[in-house]
């Protein structure tokens, strides 16, 4: 789509809407510092895109409950800027979001409008992020994931494979379940929306989207080193046997309906994409 302007550059599902859309204007750090909201702003107002979609967060789970502080302007303060930005000016913006926001009880998937109560400060700044672009009072959707991989980046493939290959045993988390969610499919399903929504000024709202079938980290690992011709034990372990400084959450089951609904959008096969992204990595 023309007029394009993605938050984000070298992130996992920035890269992959760049293959779909190249002559996108992607804003890294060196175009728009989100620890600086109005450089936002600044960036939305000189370019005028068609529509904006932000796929720049900041990531890192654990340091987030020391720097409380870079998290919340990058997770909270950006893109809310951005979209009261876009609201003023007219233009359709896309915030991606994540499982992170809810408390991971239970064993149901989560609708869009189920209860959130993020377990540490990465899901807290990212539900202020959810609540500041909603209310900004432009036409908005948020695309709430989980469990992002990619043949770019940090991620727990790219993880898994170099540890496959050095250890013959692994202990991995087998009692957080959730959908594992290839960055091109992402990519694919905001680019869809964001052009929807460019066409229909009534289209938008708060979606769920994950691969399917929904498993444990040890069989996403398994699955893993099957692809991979790796073959380590793979040992099952709870949550409490593998402490870290933030919280995560059991259950990341998501209910994806909404976004079949409303713009088409399956759920995509995990393992399908799966196999794309180490096919890519051998290469």
């Amino acid at each position: 789509m023309d007029g394009l302007l993605v938050f984000g550059k070298t992130g996992q599902v920035a890269r992959e809407i760049e293959r779909i859309v190249p002559d996108a204007v992607f804003a890294g750090r060196d175009e728009a510092d989100l620890t600086r909201p109005a450089d936002c702003a600044e960036l939305i107002r000189s370019t005028r895109p068609a529509a904006v979609i932000n796929a720049a967060a900041y990531t890192a789970v654990d340091k987030a409950e020391t720097d409380q502080e870079t998290a919340r302007l990058v997770n909270a303060d950006a893109p809310a800027e951005m979209a009261r930005t876009c609201a003023e000016l007219g233009i359709p913006f896309l915030h991606i979001s994540t499982d992170y926001v809810f408390d991971g009880s239970g064993d149901m998937p989560r609708a869009e409008d189920a209860e959130t109560g993020p377990l540490g400060v990465y899901g807290q700044t990212k539900l202020s992020g959810e609540r500041g672009v909603a209310a900004a009072g432009g036409q908005f959707a948020i695309l709430r994931t989980s469990w992002v991989f990619s043949a770019h980046g940090n991620n727990f493939v790219k993880t898994m494979r170099r540890l496959g290959a050095e250890r013959d045993r692994l202990t991995i988390v087998d009692d957080q379940i959730g959908g594992p969610t290839a960055a091109a499919d992402i990519a694919a399903a905001a680019v869809t929306m964001i052009a929807a929504m460019t066409r229909d000024p009534s289209r938008g709202g708060l979606y769920h989207f994950a691969g399917h079938p929904d498993t444990s980290w040890a069989g996403f690992a398994q699955e893993i080193f099957a692809l991979s011709g790796l073959s380590p034990e793979v040992v099952g372990i709870p949550t409490e046997d593998y402490p870290t400084p933030a919280r995560r959450p059991l259950n990341s089951r998501l209910h994806c309906a909404a976004i079949t609904h409303d713009f088409g959008i399956d759920r995509p096969d995990w393992r399908a994409s799966l196999e794309r992204v180490i096919k890519e990595l051998d290469e």
